[in-house]
């Protein structure tokens, strides 16, 4: 169980309860899973969370595929098996290959990827590991997707590192069964 009860309606300050509402509308008015359960606490600050992330997730000019790699990525980075639930399936999905899922979950040597994934690859994990990246790295990554797309890499790794932030700190639960064995931490 969560490290702090499912928030409602009325134990919200009045000034915050429009954001509350339009937070809630599509949950039944109450979030009671996931790092949006930690997050409603301060609906203001949940809802422009949500702006950037439909911005990341919709509009970036990162594929989906490269958008699941960076989130697996930084799950595991962070040690963060409730975002590992969420996006080890949808990696697969979106075309990361099973050896590279199953290495990266259980945390052993990584095989190779693709040219233009393992460009990201690299700037993903140099960034999380040492908090910044070596020049050719930054170069590969520039020119392989642009100022724009670095931007947006660095932001959507930024945004999943606050979500396992939360769900890490929060001790939110993982379901116990799903499309993706847990991660072992």
């Amino acid at each position: 169980m969560a490290r702090t009860p499912t928030v409602t309606r009325d134990q919200v300050p009045e000034p915050l309860r429009a954001a509350f509402d339009a937070e809630t509308a599509g949950s039944g008015g109450t979030i009671v899973g996931g790092p949006g359960s930690v997050m409603i606490h301060s609906p203001e600050m949940r809802h422009r969370a949500n702006v950037l992330v439909t911005y990341l997730r919709d509009e970036s000019s990162l594929s989906k595929k490269i958008q699941e790699l960076v989130m697996i990525l930084t799950a595991r980075a962070m040690d963060c098996p409730y975002i590992w639930h969420a996006h080890g399936a949808r990696a697969r999905q979106q075309g990361i290959s099973d050896a590279f899922v199953d290495a990266l979950r259980d945390n052993t040597s990584l095989p190779a990827l693709p040219a233009a994934e393992q460009i990201v690859g690299t700037y993903v994990q140099e960034l999380c590991k040492t908090h910044q990246t070596r020049p050719a790295t930054f170069h590969a990554a520039l020119t392989q997707c642009g100022a724009r797309g670095v931007t947006e890499l660095t932001t959507l790794m930024g945004y999943y590192a606050l979500l396992a932030f939360n769900a890490n700190a929060f001790e939110i639960d993982v379901p116990a069964s799903g499309p993706e064995p847990n991660m072992p931490l």
